[in-house]
């Protein structure tokens, strides 16, 4: 049978022995367990039979196995964490409208009842197909302006989702952009140089009037969640960090973190940024006014990722760098 072959089991992010979480956080005696769990599981709720279950990747409370059919692989995605199931359910139909409307997404595989996202025992796992592609490479200047433009197409779609106000909300501050990132400097940059925070203070005290809407954003638009193949975008990932936002802050958080993926995160240089914001905006100009905001925001959100402490990946040369740009 299948499962003679237990799936290889692996950390996403975390320095933990995946063998010992898998019992610890997913309640299984062994990779055998898990993979005849999912197996059954498919099999009852979605009428998928598997020929194997091939690799179980781990990362806090969910879990992603992938898992060979005759029909191609796919990929099932469950959650242990029960504050985060009402999310899942609503992220799963946000991912399914996106699809509908064109967008590089994976879609969501409906379940026999029809449901996006099913509950089964407080664990909450949905199907998906497996897309083709590679995580985005920041050395490619094409798929970073082809990420840049796609997220200026999904900001664009996610301002019109009808049901953004059914997505369980982050607590996301309502506060003015100058206010929000005045707190920031006054309770959470003391260990950033004086220059360094005289310089955004500068920078904030004059800046334009804060007309920027907020919406519904993805809000880790990076490299861990972006499939590119053959210098198309084939996947936006991971819709559970959607909140409402300002765009354009998300924009300079993508601009800032699009290199990151899964361990040793670092900067990406100036040039891949202004790659990133060249494809945005050929998608959707800035005014002259969130132009200058944007130079606010990406001193800010780089500022905001200099750690306290040792800097192995250089976070902070990296931001003080635009201090120095004209």
């Amino acid at each position: 049978m299948w499962w003679s072959a237990a799936p290889m089991l692996e950390m996403l992010w975390e320095a933990q022995n995946p063998h010992h979480t898998l019992e610890g956080r997913f309640g299984f005696s062994d990779g055998r367990a898990a993979g005849r769990w999912v197996a059954d599981t498919l099999d009852k709720h979605w009428g998928v039979r598997i020929d194997s279950c091939e690799r179980i990747v781990m990362s806090g409370g969910n879990a992603l196995a992938w898992v060979s059919t005759p029909t191609g692989r796919l990929l099932a995605k469950w959650s242990v964490v029960p504050d985060r199931l009402p999310r899942l359910a609503e992220t799963a139909r946000l991912t399914n409208w996106l699809h509908g409307r064109g967008l590089p997404v994976s879609a969501p595989v409906p379940a026999r009842d029809g449901r996006l996202q099913v509950e089964v025992d407080r664990v909450s796992m949905g199907l998906q197909r497996e897309i083709v592609g590679d995580l985005l490479d920041t050395a490619d200047s094409n798929q970073v302006r082809a990420a840049g433009a796609v997220l200026a197409r999904l900001q664009d779609a996610l301002a019109a989702y009808p049901d953004a106000d059914q997505i369980p909300a982050f607590a996301v501050p309502s506060e003015p952009l100058v206010a929000r990132i005045t707190d920031w400097l006054d309770s959470r940059a003391d260990h950033l140089p004086a220059a360094a925070r005289d310089t955004l203070r500068g920078l904030v005290s004059s800046a334009p009037p804060d007309r920027l809407p907020q919406q519904l954003v993805h809000f880790d638009f990076r490299s861990a969640n972006i499939l590119c193949d053959r210098g198309e975008i084939t996947a936006i990932l991971d819709f559970e960090e959607a909140q409402r936002e300002h765009r354009l802050v998300e924009l300079a958080r993508a601009a800032v973190l699009l290199g990151t993926r899964y361990h040793n995160w670092g900067p990406v240089p100036a040039e891949v940024r202004a790659d990133f914001l060249t494809g945005y905006q050929s998608e959707r100009p800035l005014t002259p006014a969130e132009a200058d905001w944007m130079d606010i925001l990406l001193l800010w959100q780089s500022l905001a990722m200099v750690p306290s402490g040792d800097d192995p990946t250089g976070w902070g040369p990296s931001a003080l760098s635009q201090l120095t740009r004209p």
